[in-house]
């Protein structure tokens, strides 16, 4: 279990990352991304189409047919991809769910989460897709 992401934002992770890291303008379809990932087809294909819908990713139809980036992997940063899979609800609210959270009124883990929160927050924003592509294609070789 992961405190930050659900699991469709962490698949919508991995296959952002591998087709940024694939060639360019490289259309992959959701069946290839499910083995490669090891993920269920129809959840990644579901996933695919929200970020589709987002305008990170384009579709294309038919017998050749998959998705392929719709901005070069210089222009993508993960915070992108979080936000349009989870939104950035996570880095506004409080952990403990406490309705009112804040400075003045504290929950017991305001102070160390807000830290751990705006470090995760800018570690996303900071970088973009292409800066991953090596690493990306070293993680999938041992899958």
């Amino acid at each position: 279990m992961t405190v930050f992401f659900s699991k469709k934002c962490e698949y919508a992770l991995q296959a952002i990352l591998l087709m940024a890291a694939s060639e360019s303008d490289c259309v992959c379809p959701a069946e290839e991304i499910s083995k490669k990932l090891s993920i269920p087809k129809e959840f990644i294909s579901k996933i695919l189409q929200s970020l589709t819908e987002s305008g990170i990713i384009e579709s294309k139809k038919g017998k050749t047919g998959g998705f392929k980036m719709a901005k070069h992997p210089s222009k993508i940063k993960l915070i992108d991809i979080v936000e349009a899979v989870d939104g950035l609800d996570s880095f506004n609210t409080c952990v403990l769910g406490f309705p009112n959270c804040s400075s003045k009124n504290p929950c017991p883990l305001h102070d160390k989460w807000g830290e751990l929160r705006t470090r995760t927050y800018e570690m996303l924003s900071e970088e973009n897709l292409e800066h991953f592509k090596e690493k990306t294609l070293n993680k999938i070789k041992t899958l």
